[in-house]
């Protein structure tokens, strides 16, 4: 597969030297975690204000890793990120209108992972609603509606897009009535993405080609993470602590979506360094045990910086 990153053996060696540190640290199995890296070199081609044609973007590949890239694993709030770029395509091409209350739930959903948000945003996008089990002809027309965000993002005709899978909500509790029955009997439709998929929908956005330079900077905005000046409450995330951010040098402009459940930790950014050099790192970590450590992501972070500041 021709990843949208030119694979670069020095950056490879690095990176498995640094996961081979990590899972040593952590006792991670080498099948608990995926990453994908990606760095790039001046002239810089994201962050530019949409400088760039989609087309012309699109011809420069930067440098890039990847560990078990293609792996498809659950996203948990990940998959917000695809539900974002899909709601600025539907408004941009006039299928859903642009209101306060779509602004207010996008901002919500990607900003405080907002669950309640993204509901409200996939029904928007799909036209369904969450309810009690449907007869099998209305359900399976309400199942083809849903899927229209897989439809959209397959048309693209990305490599790294190939079997994945962005249709459930997020849940706190889990599906109930219909949705119980979309997810399957073994939760065998559930979302599922891969870090190289993430990445390239991050790079899009940072480059600003995706549905176009205005909304993706709207879209990056939104994904803006701020250095906390206070500890979160007991018991919450503040997708900064406990993810790649904590391990990124002060002064690092950072734009990210994290996620995470009891059984899963990731995150996904892209990030300037005080430097000014931009870098892209997508991590998945796996296992009940890992989902707890606050500790893994930002030790993979701080690696990728002393490798990038000091190769």
């Amino acid at each position: 597969m021709t990843t949208f990153f030119a694979p670069a053996p020095d950056l490879q060696m690095a990176l498995e030297q640094m996961l081979e540190q990590v899972r040593a640290e952590f006792s991670l199995t080498p099948t608990q975690i995926a990453v994908t890296w990606v760095v790039y070199d001046p002239p810089y081609i994201v962050n530019t204000g949409g400088a760039l044609s989609a087309d012309d973007f699109w011809q420069h590949r930067p440098r890039g890793a990847s560990y078990r890239g293609v792996e498809l694993i659950y996203p948990a709030s990940v998959v917000k990120l695809f539900y974002l770029v899909a709601a600025h395509e539907w408004v941009e091409q006039g299928m859903i209108p642009p209101s306060a209350e779509l602004d207010r739930a996008l901002k919500d959903m990607i900003v405080d992972s907002s669950n309640d948000a993204t509901a409200l945003v996939v029904d928007m996008l799909s036209g369904t609603t969450s309810g009690p089990e449907l007869p099998p002809g209305p359900f399976e027309t309400w199942c083809y509606q849903r899927n229209i965000v897989n439809r959209f993002f397959q048309s693209l005709q990305w490599p790294e897009l190939v079997g994945v899978n962005v249709n459930q909500k997020p849940w706190g509790d889990g599906p109930y009535g219909r949705e119980r029955a979309f997810v399957g009997e073994h939760y065998e439709n559930r979302n599922y993405l891969t870090t190289n998929a993430v990445a390239r929908l991050i790079h899009s956005i940072a480059g600003g080609v995706a549905v176009s330079a205005a909304r993706s900077q709207t879209m990056l905005s939104l994904m803006a993470r701020p250095r906390p000046t206070a500890l979160p409450e007991p018991g919450e995330e503040d997708q900064f602590r406990g993810f790649l951010g904590e391990g990124f040098l002060p002064g690092t402009r950072l734009y990210s979506k994290a996620g995470y459940t009891s059984k899963v930790r990731h995150d996904s950014a892209y990030f300037e360094l005080p430097s000014g050099d931009p870098g892209l790192l997508v991590a998945f970590t796996e296992g009940p045990e890992h989902s707890k450590n606050r500790q893994i992501l930002p030790r993979l972070a701080s690696l990728i910086v002393q490798q990038m500041v000091s190769p």
